[in-house]
């Protein structure tokens, strides 16, 4: 049965805070039968034996009337080797239903009605691909974060009314939170290749979400606060923030950004912005080559001089890496870059 709505429920290591967000979905109040398709990603803390015991609660039936809903649980029995993407590129594909609705399993929805607001907007205004909408920025323990700067990591999504692709390209801004989306199937149809989901980053997902989804209509963004954000980040945490302590995020974004743009290409021409990130992305490459000139760091340089210089600054003319970082260091000296 194709459903009118499928949720895509991601977990991994979410012992902690798992049945709180998986019951904040099963809570919705819609007029409209739903299934939620859970891709758990092999975790060893617990997470699983909860998802079984609540998945027990839905035994497997064709849901038909509203409000009716189904769990459908794949838990995979080897990790995806740190590459949380592919299961959330492969739990997408599992889903049958017209709209698509996302969900972590660290964070949570707070308004039973949420599902229900959203689908409305969507059936009304065919002209939207997704609707999302504010959230609240929790910590740990399910209280609200107060502190100042890391409310500032929230104004990413600090956005109200119509964000369309050029705005993607240009504000550095989102339309939403991952688990504010509310968004239609594009998926059923192949008109793109989205397997780049998980070929361009083993990490970021949301951003190519976005994307997909920008290249197809634009997103509608209200200013009803549905959901929480769990914001965590500390030593030895299994969350994205937590992780991330570990990890380059600047580097990978610069790697992130230059696929994405290369699978752009294929499809429409690349914006005006696209130049200055590609300069940006050099740039960084070059301080951190002239800083500390080693192997890691050339590479660094040279895969960002490859195509985002070559082919998208320079558009194929002919120039050495050497000549353009001269050119590049004279430039800032005179601020014109």
């Amino acid at each position: 049965m194709d459903y009118r709505l499928s949720v895509i429920f991601i977990t991994y290591n979410h012992g902690q805070y798992v049945e709180k967000a998986l019951r904040s979905v099963l809570a919705q109040e819609t007029d409209f039968p739903f299934e939620v398709v859970i891709g758990d990603d092999c975790s060893s803390d617990g997470s699983q034996e909860i998802l079984k015991r609540i998945a027990a609660e839905y035994p497997e039936h064709e849901a038909k009337g509203p409000g009716d809903r189904q769990i459908r649980l794949f838990i995979r029995s080897e990790n995806t080797g740190g590459r949380p993407t592919l299961n959330v590129y492969e739990t997408t594909k599992r889903c049958t239903g017209e709209y698509l609705a996302y969900l972590e399993g660290d964070d949570y929805w707070t308004d039973t009605h949420k599902l229900q607001k959203q689908v409305d907007i969507l059936d009304a205004h065919k002209e939207y691909i997704a609707v999302t909408h504010d959230m609240e920025m929790v910590d740990e323990r399910d209280d609200p974060i107060t502190d100042k700067e890391v409310l500032k990591i929230g104004d990413l999504y600090d956005w109200n009314g119509v964000f369309t692709y050029d705005d993607y390209c240009h504000s550095g801004k989102w339309p939403g939170h991952y688990a504010t989306v509310v968004s239609r199937n594009i998926y059923k149809e192949e008109k793109y290749d989205y397997t780049i989901l998980y070929r361009a980053s083993d990490f970021t997902d949301d951003a190519l979400i976005n994307l997909f989804l920008l290249m197809q209509g634009d997103i509608y963004r209200t200013d009803e606060k549905m959901s929480a954000w769990r914001y965590v980040k500390k030593a030895g945490g299994s969350n994205w923030n937590s992780i991330a302590i570990k990890r380059n995020i600047a580097r990978e974004d610069s790697y992130l950004s230059k696929t994405m743009m290369q699978w752009i290409e294929q499809y429409r021409p690349l914006s005006r912005y696209s130049r200055q990130l590609c300069l940006d992305h050099f740039g960084a490459a070059l301080k951190d080559y002239i800083r500390k000139p080693s192997a890691v760091n050339r590479k660094y340089l040279n895969d960002m001089y490859d195509y985002g210089i070559t082919h998208v600054v320079m558009k194929d003319k002919k120039i050495t890496l050497l000549g353009f970082s001269i050119k590049y260091i004279f430039a800032k000296l005179r601020k014109k870059i």
